[in-house]
Formats: structure tokens, sequence, C-alpha cells
């Protein structure tokens, strides 16, 4: 795009290199616990506290990032990555791996979790005019979900090729866990080549602060609550169990599993590049809601459908439409926060929605253990969605960005 910078460009590039990582890791890492004999119980445990870790350890560096440095706080969070990857490859020892993925950068979702989402757009917000920023923001989610289909597509895929030549599960899966932390390497490298242009320029007196927050504290911590109930929901239907309850249910191989995250993360993506041009009609608010609504209903209609074809098309037509919210939620909290609480008000936002994500993997394990249970995440998270969305309308409809005007 023409009005990124150079900080810009490689603030994307980044981004598709670590979803391409988090792709990658998604689609095999349920099943390769699962090789290493963990039970369902034992992986929902494990990847519920994965996301806890990476709460508690992305509200230090997001809510510090401002003061202490941008540019540092995302080599750390790399640095991490990296760490995560080389444990996982090296050990099958339940509790070094739940050290590890406590301490660590681990995806289970393919989704953005550590610090790296809030302190990005939180310098992309701080190089780009308010009229730009939705746009940008979609395509920074579309360069996301790109990656993040490409990495599900080359992780799922390069293990059955290795089974096929003779590697077993364990061995293959272990090849794309190596793959994963040269990926985190080369997030370190990117950032290194990052710019003071990243940093923000914070003010002579300095207001008192809370998580970072001063001004828009209460805007920031209402928003969070119902990201978190809104993320708690998402967690039942984190990718990594969604590819197991295939796999268990229709038997579905590792690279079929890699083709059907493919187009679907090929399809949110576009679906969060068209959320700027319906924004620009109706609101950033109206988008979020409006778009998100149907496609909550097509998730909970996912484990009701009796053959894999039927199933694969309805989650494929959810994911058509379900990230029209993205850009458009980060947007607007960006949009509505003073620019010295941006790393922040993404942070404690971002954090919120990977503690409610971290609670649901847990109970989904569970569920999943039990074949008469396995459709419940799917109907639980749709149902729970659905109150957000209309809770969303209902407190924040009337607080516009400074694009449509504050009523």
């Amino acid at each position: 795009m023409h009005i990124l910078t150079a900080e810009g460009r490689l603030l994307f590039s980044t981004r598709l290199v670590r979803l391409f990582a988090y792709g990658l890791l998604s689609v095999i890492l349920a099943l390769y616990l699962g090789q290493v004999g963990l039970d369902e119980g034992r992986i929902g445990l494990l990847l519920t506290l994965t996301l806890v870790g990476d709460t508690v350890i992305s509200l230090w560096i997001t809510t510090n990032a401002d003061r202490l440095g941008r540019r540092r706080m995302l080599l750390v969070g790399a640095a991490l990555m990296v760490f995560a990857g080389i444990v996982f490859v090296l050990t099958q020892d339940f509790y070094l791996l739940l050290l590890a993925a406590i301490i660590g950068v681990i995806s289970p979702s393919g989704n953005e979790v550590g610090p790296f989402l809030s302190i990005e757009q939180a310098s992309l917000s701080q190089l780009l005019p308010d009229n730009r920023r939705t746009q940008v923001f979609s395509w920074y989610n579309l360069v996301g979900s790109f990656a993040t289909a490409l990495g599900a597509l080359v992780g799922g895929s390069l293990a059955q090729v290795l089974q096929r030549l003779g590697a077993s599960p364990l061995d293959s899966f272990r090849v794309v866990i190596v793959g994963y932390a040269l990926l985190g390497t080369l997030l370190v490298a990117l950032f290194l080549r990052l710019s003071p242009q990243v940093e923000v320029v914070t003010p002579a007196t300095s207001p008192q602060t809370f998580l970072g927050l001063h001004r828009s504290r209460r805007v920031v911590l209402g928003l969070a609550g119902l990201f978190t109930v809104d993320a708690f929901a998402g967690g039942f239907v984190i990718q990594s169990l969604v590819a197991y309850w295939f796999n268990q249910r229709f038997g579905v191989e590792p690279a079929l599993l890699g083709g059907i995250f493919f187009g679907a993360n090929i399809l949110a993506g576009i679906s969060a590049l068209s959320a700027a041009w319906i924004a620009r009609r109706i609101g950033l608010i109206n988008t979020m809601v409006f778009t998100h609504l149907p496609s909550n209903v097509l998730l909970m209609l996912v484990p009701l459908m009796p053959t894999l074809p039927l199933a694969v098309l309805v989650l494929l037509l959810r994911f058509s439409i379900s990230q029209m919210d993205v850009p458009t939620r980060q947007s607007y909290t960006m949009a509505v926060v003073a620019p010295d609480e941006r790393s922040a008000a993404s942070g404690v936002t971002g954090i919120a929605r990977t503690v409610g994500a971290s609670l649901s993997p847990v109970l989904t394990g569970l569920f999943l253990a039990n074949p008469a249970l396995s459709g419940l995440p799917f109907l639980i998270s749709g149902g729970l969605k659905i109150v957000y969305d209309l809770a969303l309308y209902r407190s924040f409809r009337r607080l516009k960005p400074p694009e449509e005007g504050i009523i």
C-alpha cells in the first residue's frame, strides 16, 4: 500500500512471518500433544495454561511498551516465541512442555497471541491519518489471515508428506515445530530493523496511570470486559481443537485439515478487507455487530451437519463473514484513546481477550473426550458471541471515533 512508510511495511512483514508460524503450528499442535501421550483433558489444560502465560507476560510488556520502548518489547516477545519452540522440540515431558507453554509464546488457535499485535497497531496508528486507519488495519488483518492460511496448509501438508516418506507422526510434527522456532528467529531479526519512528513521544508531565491508561481508562475497561466475553466464547472453538474435532468426528487427515483451514483463513482475510468499505458507510460499531451476528449462527450449525462436506461448507461460510469485526474493533480501540495510551489500550483489551480465551479450551477438551458432547463447544460459543454483540451495541453505539464525529 502506497500510504505505508518503510516502517509500516516492515510491521506488515513481521505480521506475515508471525501469523505464518502460528498457522503452521496450530493444525498439528493438539495432534502432537496427543502423540506424546497426553489425553484430551491434559491437552485442553495445557492449551488453557498456554494462553494464561501469554496473558501475564503480554500484560506487563504492552502496558510498559510506550515507556520502555516498543521495539525492545517486541524483541522480548519474539525471543519467548523461539524459546517455546525449542523446548517443545527437545522434550516430551508434560511439565516441561507446560512450563514452555506458560513462559513462551505459542498460539493454539492460529490467531495472534503475545504482545505483538497491540504494539504493532499502536505504532501503525501513529504513522497513519485517522481516515486511513481502518483501511490499513483491514489490509493488516488480510495479510495475517493469508499468512495463517498458508501456514496451516504448509504445516498439515508437511506432516502428511513426511509420514508418507516413512517418518512417524511424532517426528513429522516435531519437524513442523522446528520450523516454528526458526520463524521466531527470523522475527527477532526483523524487529531489530525497526527505527525510533515507531516509538511514542510521551508528555513532559505524565498523568497518573493505571495499566498505562489515564483519560480513556473507563472506556478501555468497558471494552475489555466485553471483549473477554467474546474471546471466552471463541476459546471453545480455537483452530487446534476444531481440527481435532474434525479428525475425531470425520477421520480427517492432517493434509486435508491444512486445506480446510487454508480456505477458512483465506475467506476470513477477504472478509476483514471488506470491513473498511462497510465501516465507511455504517460506522465501526455497526460493522462490528451486524456482520458478527450471522457468523455466530453459522458457527452453531457446524456440529449439526451430518456429513463432512456440509460441515466444511458451513464452517467456510462462517469464516467468510466472521472477521469483519476484527479490523473495525482494533481501529475503534485505537481511535477512542489518547496516542500515548494506544499500546496500553490495545494491550489491556488484547489481554482481556486472551484471558477469556484461556478459560474455555480446558472445557472443550472435556467435551471432546465424550463423543455425545463433542458438538457443544460450537453451540456454546455461538450463543455467547450473540450475547456479546448485543451488549456491545447497547453500550458503545453512541461513542464515535474522530472520523465519524463524537456524539
